[in-house]
């Protein structure tokens, strides 16, 4: 028996919470450091694709959006896309690693309020580690979760919004193609138009599923009560 009792002079409640404001501020840490990659990745692409669109009007200067200028847009363009859907899928990734930090942050203010229960009145955010506890301390109203994989909200977030661009850039390249086989300008303007349509119905759809399923699996330790 004594050697389970604490050193003597030291909390134990005291040393419970250092631990855990030790690993709240390493989620924290962690959480910060997935922002900023989010942000990094955006910003590489966007870089890439303000270089593309740059070396594209040198070269139209000197071919006068001829021959030579397909065969160089329509490569180049493409190495867009597949830089824009690279990008997509990790900041998907980091999505889904933003709602693990947030479940392990949820599991930590659990903690906080069985050592001290009347602070419960000060939180915010949310003690459960469940999704409806996930959402709150997001910020998504979680009367109106369905709104989390509308077709609204995909294109508010990041990958979303990323998504418009890629379709645009892919919608050129379907413009390019036509022009390459001499098709009339309603033609072309229809070509750019079904192949926008099918990048940004791919990419929505995708983007959707990887809302609504692939998050996390883990299994709740703290369900919220009305769950």
């Amino acid at each position: 028996m004594s050697s389970e009792m604490p050193p003597a002079g030291r909390d134990p409640a005291a040393a419970k919470l250092q631990i855990l404001a030790t690993e709240h501020w390493s989620l924290l840490a962690t959480r910060s450091l997935t922002y900023t990659e989010s942000f990094s990745r955006v910003t590489i692409f966007l870089t890439i694709l303000s270089g593309a669109v740059i070396a594209l009007a040198l070269v139209a200067q000197v071919s006068h959006f001829g021959r030579a200028f397909i065969a160089i847009a329509i490569p180049l363009l493409a190495v867009v896309v597949v830089t824009g859907i690279s990008t997509i899928a990790r900041l998907m990734r980091l999505n889904h690693d933003d709602f693990l930090w947030v479940v392990g942050m949820n599991r930590l203010r659990h903690a906080y309020l069985d050592l001290h229960p009347e602070l419960a009145p000060y939180f915010l955010t949310s003690p459960y580690d469940d999704l409806p506890g996930v959402l709150q301390t997001l910020g998504i109203d979680i009367a109106n979760t369905r709104r989390a994989g509308s077709w609204l909200h995909v294109i508010q977030v990041l990958p979303g919004m990323l998504s418009v661009i890629v379709a645009s850039v892919v919608g050129a390249i379907g413009a390019l193609a036509a022009l390459a086989v001499g098709a009339p300008p309603w033609g072309v303007v229809l070509a750019a138009a079904a192949a926008f349509v099918i990048g940004m119905v791919w990419l929505t759809l995708w983007g959707r599923r990887a809302l609504r399923g692939g998050g996390p699996r883990l299994e709740p330790r703290f369900p919220s009560p009305s769950a």
